[in-house]
């Protein structure tokens, strides 16, 4: 084991995976020679030169409809988006076409490729660098959507992404990319794209987060427990699809529900998991679901830690639900 960063830990799992199947290719604008603009893709470039590691032109579009076509041809693409909020333009590269070759393929052509991107706020990035956009990619069929919370799970998770046969979006949480460090192995091994992970045991209210909020959740379930509520805290890893097993099976122990997202509260991910529970639980339940999101206002510069869901929003959702 070696103590990584999430930044080391993503780089490790790109050099791993490139030396053991020269059909992976990086490209995105400045993974080249600079190694991106938060250098998780440093040093790729000395070692394996200008064919597999692509500085691009600044054209989001471009690069996902390059990557689109490397992989209908047989390469393993590792497209970066440099922020999240960027990712708009290549959106229907994305959707109608990256999405949807499999289907229209008949499972011929099923476009193996990983699109990595920072999300989130916590670095002061404004309302162009904080962005948090899951739903607008879970609601299409055909991708898979990951967001690790730490060192072991990126690695793990990048890897089993890149291995994967259907496209994925890697989402990199960039407020914990070297806040949040952890014993990462040193080789090969994957973290299973299905399954949630129960992250604090409780009995009382399931809260359920992903990403940099897993630490928020974390936070206030600690606070709630000076108060005498014991709460379970899940971290998705993979929101789709999503381990709803391991959901409702904490929401029948615990019979409260809340959930943390970074993103706005309408049509978030939110409801989606909340819509879930109800259908399959509903009698489980003691008390009405939570959520605890943005708000729905663009990403504010100054308001910023008013608008994250951080633990002193959580633990009030918490005590709420446990006293209902």
């Amino acid at each position: 084991m070696t103590q990584m960063n999430m930044v080391q830990a993503i780089n490790d799992a790109l050099r791993l995976e490139m030396a053991r199947d020269d059909r992976v290719v990086v490209l995105g604008e400045d993974v080249g020679k600079v190694g991106g603009v938060f250098r998780v893709t440093a040093g790729l470039h000395d070692e394996f030169g200008d064919d597999r590691v692509i500085d691009t032109p600044l054209s989001e579009g471009g690069i996902i409809g390059t990557a689109v076509g490397m992989a209908l041809y047989g390469l393993v693409p590792v497209p970066e988006i440099q922020f999240s909020d960027f990712i708009w333009p290549a959106y229907d590269q994305i959707v109608s076409e990256l999405a949807k070759y499999r289907y229209r393929s008949g499972g011929e052509y099923p476009c193996n490729m990983v699109i990595r991107t920072p999300v989130g706020g916590g670095i002061r990035g404004g309302h162009y660098h904080s962005q948090h956009p899951e739903a607008s990619f879970i609601h299409h069929a055909g991708l898979k959507v990951v967001c690790p919370s730490n060192p072991y799970d990126a690695k793990g998770l990048l890897l089993a992404s890149i291995r994967d046969p259907d496209p994925v979006l890697f989402f990199e949480p960039k407020r914990v990319y070297r806040a949040a460090k952890g014993d990462v192995p040193e080789g090969d091994y994957t973290v299973d794209l299905t399954k949630a992970t129960v992250s604090r045991e409780g009995s009382d209210v399931t809260v359920i987060a992903f990403g940099a909020m897993l630490y928020e959740a974390l936070d206030a379930a600690v606070k709630a427990e000076e108060q005498g509520v014991d709460v379970e805290v899940i971290d998705l890893r993979t929101l789709w699809p999503l381990d709803i097993d391991t959901v409702i099976e904490s929401v029948k122990k615990t019979g409260r529900l809340v959930v943390v997202h970074e993103a706005p509260k309408s049509c978030g991910f939110g409801g989606e998991i909340v819509s879930l529970v109800c259908e399959k639980a509903f009698y489980h339940l003691e008390a009405a679901p939570i959520r605890v999101t943005g708000w729905d206002t663009p990403f504010p510069y100054t308001l910023e830690m008013e608008y994250l869901p951080l633990s002193h929003r959580i633990l009030p959702a918490v005590i709420e639900a446990a006293k209902a």
